[in-house]
């Protein structure tokens, strides 16, 4: 298995964040993880990448159960993307070389790679449309381009297991569907990690995420087949609010 989170809960300064969460991931899943902000959902990563010790349960990542296996080196077979990533990055590095550097999961790079892993950053970018970047300057690309390259940039540590955090976070819907489309590239590609595609969007919420996981206030609402989960009578009931009849999300994604 993937994840195998047992009985989570998570508490602090008195006020429960996480309870009773039980989910499994099958190696071969991909899974979107949904919950409006405040659900628990960034509190949940951090447990899953081990930045933080849930108050009570038991987790096992990647066959590896937290408290006999070493964090450090479990952390070098996830990888986790997020618009918070950015900030940490140096603008004026090459795009190639913020590419390299997530081999060392480092912000930078602080040594010489070696010439495989720069034909693998080259490779990548070539074999996602991102050939065009190279010797552009980090800062010089739009926000969905630099979504793009942080993909690249966890692919680089062969990651098993790869958490996409609101990467669509700030984009406009051109730039939203490009990405989407690199995921949807990503997850064909035959030694593809398990990704967990996490969002408050139920139009991102491509075909391939074949399971869903319902996070609300800190608990499971619903997990399972993403099909018979987002309809409108579970969404109205899981949002807690009627859903808007000419939402474009509505039209295209839900299934009455």
């Amino acid at each position: 298995m993937v994840i195998q989170l047992k009985n989570i809960s998570y508490q602090r300064q008195n006020k429960v964040i996480l309870k009773n969460i039980d989910w499994i991931v099958q190696k071969g899943e991909h899974w979107a993880l949904l919950g409006l902000n405040g659900s628990g959902k960034t509190t949940l990563l951090n447990i899953i990448n081990g930045y933080i010790w849930p108050t009570t349960g038991e987790v096992t990542v990647l066959s590896k159960q937290f408290g006999a296996y070493p964090l450090g080196e479990l952390r070098k077979l996830i990888g986790w993307v997020s618009t918070s990533m950015q900030e940490k990055l140096y603008g004026n590095e090459y795009t190639e070389n913020i590419v390299l550097s997530g081999k060392f999961a480092s912000p930078k790079l602080y040594e010489d790679p070696e010439q495989t892993d720069i034909d693998r950053a080259l490779n990548l970018m070539e074999e996602f449309g991102l050939s065009s970047f190279i010797h552009r300057r980090y800062a010089t690309l739009s926000q969905g381009e630099k979504q793009k390259v942080l993909i690249l940039r966890a692919l680089m540590a062969n990651p098993k297991l790869l958490i996409l955090d609101e990467p669509c976070t700030g984009l406009d819907v051109f730039a939203r569907e490009h990405l989407l489309e690199t995921v949807d590239q990503l997850s064909k590609q035959n030694d593809a990690p398990t990704l967990i595609y996490v969002t408050h969007h139920i139009e991102e919420i491509l075909p391939v995420f074949q399971k869903t996981l319902m996070l609300r206030r800190g608990k499971i609402y619903q997990a399972g087949i993403t099909a018979d989960l987002l309809t409108e009578e579970q969404l109205t009931e899981f949002f807690e609010a009627p859903l808007p009849e000419r939402a474009t999300f509505l039209r295209q994604f839900v299934r009455s």
